[in-house]
């Protein structure tokens, strides 16, 4: 089984890509940071460096790579889309479609998938939270793209799944004080009674790739935080 992660050097990719070379997958991963990458090298068959919002780039990346079972997207986007939307900057959400939905947009364009294709998004495209209209906007969009992509590139699968609170890098932002604080206050409110890990998200990842008859689907992934 032959699969390409991109944005696959650190937090949910990183965790997907140790998750299916441990499964005996050929894995490629791509990533933009050079001591990332190098990390990441020892988990994989490869790690490239590919800037996932360069057209040229990632054009070239998937000539070099040529045909692959699973194609993964697992950008993280960033915060600068999150704050009440009086406050917010439009050019900083348009900066997150540029980061997390157009480049998946291309990289299907591009890509020679047999197998699946599966999207991380992001819980805030279900959710009701003040604060995150900017992220629930270019979410929302990857999800909304899963079906009509299922029907129209069939039989390869598209799929993607939601995150809710995992504890990665996105949330570098916030002091670690401030971070734990958080957490600990989301848990307190989940059925799951914890935040997520990176690899609670890789193992819904490698299920739907491993899943012939799922396609067209959003699978949370958030410890019940969409229905708490």
């Amino acid at each position: 089984m032959r699969v390409v992660i991109m944005g696959g050097t650190a937090g949910i990719g990183l965790a997907t890509a140790r998750l299916l070379a441990g499964d005996g997958a050929e894995v490629i991963v791509t990533g933009r940071d050079p001591e990332r990458l190098a990390a990441a090298k020892a988990s994989v068959a490869a790690a490239e460096q590919v800037d996932g919002t360069s057209r040229e780039e990632v054009a070239a990346f998937f000539d070099r790579v040529g045909e692959l079972d699973h194609l993964v997207l697992a950008f993280s986007g960033g915060a600068d889309a999150m704050g009440p939307l009086a406050e917010l900057e439009v050019s900083a959400v348009r900066d997150a479609f540029d980061g997390k939905l157009f480049p998946y947009l291309f990289a299907i364009q591009r890509a020679r998938v047999t197998g699946s294709i599966t999207m991380v998004s992001a819980a805030s495209a279900r959710a009701a939270l003040p604060g995150t209209a900017g992220l629930a906007a270019v979410n929302g969009a990857i999800e909304r793209i899963v079906p009509p992509l299922a029907a129209e590139l069939a039989p390869v699968r598209i799929n993607a799944v939601s995150p809710g609170v995992v504890d990665t890098a996105w949330w570098s932002f916030l002091p670690e004080e401030q971070r734990r604080a958080q957490f600990e206050a989301v848990a307190g409110t989940l059925p799951a009674g914890r935040v997520g890990r990176p690899e609670d998200v890789a193992g819904a990842i490698r299920y739907v790739i491993g899943a012939p008859y799922v396609t067209g689907s959003i699978l949370p992934v958030d410890g019940g935080f969409t229905v708490s």
